[in-house]
């Protein structure tokens, strides 16, 4: 239950930070507008009805189908593993980057992104989590076994 516990603490965080930030964004930019906040890093209001960089735009229900089965089988797999050393770190940063995201789809029917960095699509804090989360679920799942 600890295990769970944590991981509730941490998605919680991250929902919370991911919201606020967007609300501010929603607040305080134009939508569409752009303003670099340092090299090679702009502040901007996009909305992204897509996953991952725009992919399956449009998706709607699909695009809600699969971010709640991977989440399910993503707790599935961290049900079966909550004794594994800080997998509940990983595990709460990606469920709760992918459900800040999701509430957006939600309530808006798309993401808001803000971050945009010369060269790459514009993401969000959601975003930012659930990439460190799977890195952060690889290391904590196979890391062990590469210092063998």
């Amino acid at each position: 239950m600890r295990a769970w516990r944590l991981a509730g603490v941490v998605a919680g965080a991250v929902m919370v930070v991911d919201q606020a930030s967007k609300q501010i964004v929603v607040s305080a930019v134009a939508r569409g507008s752009r303003t670099n906040i340092f090299l090679g890093v702009d502040l901007t209001y996009v909305r992204n009805k897509g996953v991952a960089f725009g992919a399956l735009g449009g998706g709607g229900g699909l695009v809600t189908a699969l971010t709640m089965g991977a989440v399910a089988l993503l707790a599935l797999y961290f049900a079966f593993h909550t004794s594994t050393p800080y997998l509940w770190l990983p595990f709460g940063a990606v469920a709760g980057g992918a459900f800040g995201n999701l509430a957006d789809r939600l309530r808006d029917g798309g993401v808001i992104d803000f971050i945009d960095p010369i060269l790459w699509p514009a993401f969000n804090l959601a975003d930012a989590a659930i990439v460190l989360g799977i890195l952060g679920l690889l290391y904590v799942i196979e890391g062990p076994r590469l210092q063998r």
